[in-house]
């Protein structure tokens, strides 16, 4: 059976095959015991890609953000983010359920602050109010479609949280893309912020695995943390050698990915009824908004899906697209055609 043009996520990906035989060479021991060799290797090239002291090695994503919330924020505490991130729609409140603590969420334009809009959100101190503790931003953003915080916004955000005592998290698991599409170094982005979370199984192509890195004495908490979490893996260094193989080879092709995007985008722009969200598309992820005269999400999803292409309804309106090392300009072509063909299949439904 012909398998089908899968635009989800960049997390369906499968190792390449030098990333196979990485894995299949990786030396490990057990990391419970933190005497992988594969994991130190791995987290000392992630502390010193970020500038920052060290890292830890996470199976995801999501326990990597949850760890870094819980670093900077006791039960009782608050942190503050935008409307549309990861943290707040796709980890099950994991910060109140896990942490106890409480959120305050801004609306973003595509994820992004803007400095006013923090004035005065810092809880006095007052036994009836939270402590305002963090400061969370996303970059690239997931429901921005994939845009990237522009530096001055971002510095000045980081600026107000420093100047009113605030920690400073980033939900970097697509950082890697903002890296190769601003130009701006891993290192540079990270440098505003104390913790910084990043992904090995999205645009970087790897199986599993996430890391957070900080100071030493936060990543010290934070493998106690990854215990408590279940996080804690045995001969991980199969996985730690994956993510090494990524960082020395995936980074510099995410261009083609970003490539293959604003190629989508363009032929998305041609359909009546549909709106990109933004209408530029950065890096990897083209959103779109369809007309609800035309169609719903998940009807669009459905349509594509019967012609062998996998796309994501992402809520009553908004589809999303997302390109990857899996993904060709051919893939990205056949795409194309395939919603166009929807389009034209829609378009002679009776009305």
């Amino acid at each position: 059976m012909t398998r089908p043009l899968d635009f989800r996520s960049d997390t369906v990906t499968r190792p390449t095959p030098g990333m196979l035989a990485a894995m299949s060479a990786a030396r490990v021991g057990d990391d419970v015991f933190d005497d992988d060799p594969s994991l130190h290797e791995l987290q000392a090239r992630v502390a010193d890609i970020l500038g920052k002291e060290a890292a830890l090695f996470m199976p995801s994503g999501t326990m990597s953000n949850q760890i870094g919330l819980r670093l900077h924020c006791q039960p009782g505490d608050e942190f503050i983010c935008d409307s549309g991130c990861h943290i707040y729609n796709y980890e099950q409140g994991a910060y109140a359920q896990l942490s106890g603590l409480a959120i305050r969420t801004l609306p973003g334009e595509y994820g992004v602050l803007h400095p006013a809009q923090l004035t005065g959100l810092v809880r006095p101190e007052n036994d009836h109010c939270v402590r305002t503790r963090l400061l969370s931003l996303e970059n690239t953003h997931n429901r921005g479609g994939g845009k990237v915080w522009p530096l001055v916004a971002l510095t000045d955000c980081v600026a107000w949280a420093r100047q009113n005592g605030l920690a400073t998290h980033l939900d970097g698991a697509r950082l890697f893309n903002a890296v190769v599409a601003s130009g701006i170094s891993a290192r540079d982005w990270a440098s505003h912020f104390d913790t910084v979370s990043i992904c090995f199984s999205k645009g970087l192509g790897c199986p599993v695995g996430s890391a957070l890195a900080g100071p030493r004495d936060l990543i010290k908490q934070a493998r106690r943390h990854r215990k408590l979490f279940g996080g804690a893996m045995r001969q991980a260094g199969v996985l730690a050698a994956a993510a090494t193989y990524a960082l020395e080879h995936h980074i510099d092709r995410l261009a083609q990915d970003h490539e293959h995007a604003r190629q989508l985008a363009e032929i998305v722009a041609t359909l009546p009824g549909c709106r990109l969200h933004p209408p530029r598309v950065e890096t990897n992820i083209v959103i779109f908004e369809i007309d609800p005269v035309l169609a719903t999400g998940a009807e669009i999803s459905r349509l594509c899906g019967e012609q062998g292409l996998l796309v994501l309804s992402l809520g009553p309106q908004m589809i999303r697209a997302v390109t990857h090392l899996d993904v060709t300009a051919e893939d990205t072509a056949a795409a194309g055609r395939i919603l166009q063909n929807v389009w034209r299949q829609l378009a002679a439904r009776p009305i």
